[in-house]
């Protein structure tokens, strides 16, 4: 795969007629209309080799049901998977409902197989840790519970079940690996998948709530496969940096391989990036979530130079906005989604999982085509 870093005075037409491609050929492969500016530092995919090594690997991504369907329709065919986002449950282990129609119907159009996302998500949009610890110690809400997935997912034809419980007090760790191993036992009967998120640790006494109940060589038995939620170093309450910088990633890679099976392992790969204005204030400032594809725009619309982190395979910028405030931008683009799924040739890993696709990002699927064949099932 080529990659071109744009300099200044560089145009689309230039660049393309300096590497003797197409303009529209350039357009298509990066998502950039053929009108629109240009950022110094901005990546440009040129061409993939033609004898290029291929990986092949499982990919797939979370949606939630208000996706636009014109960005799901170009996105699901570089899908093993699709996760509806999300069924939540009571303490009672009732399953609150998500209005998941519409996207059955489109990952079957495009030979993507759906899995029934579970989580202790609210509808305020934080993970319940008192909710995990109730179903996971009372066994009629359990039992509740387990019933209910399995006839939802029967009902509706999901191909199997992903299940990402946060914030899991240390004490129902065994608990929680317990309730994966039963839904694997019952789903596997039927032919379908389990897959678990695990936060992103990288010792197995980690500190902390959102790491103490994930006990990865429990779950790592418990599932079919695990999800590593690789992301969220660069967060929304916390300093600017990048969201997943490549040495955090691989710590937490080669810890998980100390205890689970490499071919049981997903790499978490963020679809987003963050607006911090500065100067940060610990406790008062919050970053803005952002597409890539906005950051490269906001980084054309205040003239801003885009410049790449190697230690961390990241790329970032400043600008100064109307108001005069500064503000520090870190997000993704060619260079730091290739480093991250070069991981998984290196790591011999089973595949990728994306949060999420909402937000376009057409680099991404580019890269992610120059380098994974693509498994279906």
């Amino acid at each position: 795969m080529e990659i071109y870093v744009v300099q200044p005075g560089d145009t689309l037409t230039n660049i393309a007629e300096n590497f003797g491609v197409s303009v529209r050929e350039l357009s298509a492969i990066n998502g950039i209309s053929l009108n629109e500016g240009l950022v110094v530092g901005q990546t440009v995919v040129i061409t993939f080799p033609q004898d290029r090594p291929i990986y092949e690997a499982s990919v797939y991504g979370y949606a939630y049901p208000f996706i636009d369907f014109g960005l799901l329709r170009e996105v699901l065919p570089f899908n093993t998977y699709l996760m509806p986002f999300t069924y939540g449950f009571t303490p009672s282990g009732e399953l609150v409902e998500l209005n998941d129609g519409a996207l059955l119907s489109l990952a079957r159009e495009y030979d993507t197989a759906p899995l029934m996302h579970l989580s202790t998500l609210t509808e305020e949009g934080g993970f319940d840790s008192a909710l995990a610890d109730i179903v996971l110690n009372n066994p009629q809400s359990r039992e509740n519970l387990i019933e209910n997935v399995i006839s939802t997912i029967d009902a509706k034809g999901y191909a199997g079940l992903d299940i990402d419980f946060e914030y899991i007090p240390s004490r129902s760790a065994a608990a929680y690996a317990a309730l994966v191993t039963e839904f694997r036992e019952r789903l596997n009967v039927e032919g379908k998948t389990v897959i678990v998120a695990l936060a992103p640790k990288t010792s197995a006494d980690q500190r902390g709530l959102l790491y103490e109940g994930h006990d990865y060589g429990l779950l790592g038995q418990a599932a079919d496969y695990v999800l590593l939620m690789t992301y969220e170093w660069g967060y929304t309450y916390g300093p600017p940096q990048a969201v997943a910088p490549i040495p955090n990633v691989r710590a937490v890679v080669e810890y998980a391989l100390t205890e689970i099976p490499r071919e049981k392992i997903y790499l978490g790969i963020p679809n987003y990036g963050y607006d911090w204005t500065l100067p940060f204030v610990q406790g008062e400032s919050r970053a803005q979530s952002i597409s890539n594809v906005s950051a490269v725009a906001l980084a054309r619309q205040y003239g801003a130079e885009i410049l790449f982190d190697e230690m961390a395979q990241s790329p970032y910028f400043n600008y100064t906005d109307g108001a005069g405030r500064l503000h520090e931008v870190h997000f993704e683009d060619a260079r730091s989604i290739s480093a991250k799924l070069s991981l998984l040739p290196e790591y011999s890993l089973y595949g990728a999982g994306y949060w999420n696709l909402m937000r376009p990002f057409p680099q991404n699927w580019a890269v992610l085509s120059s380098l994974i064949d693509i498994r279906r099932i």
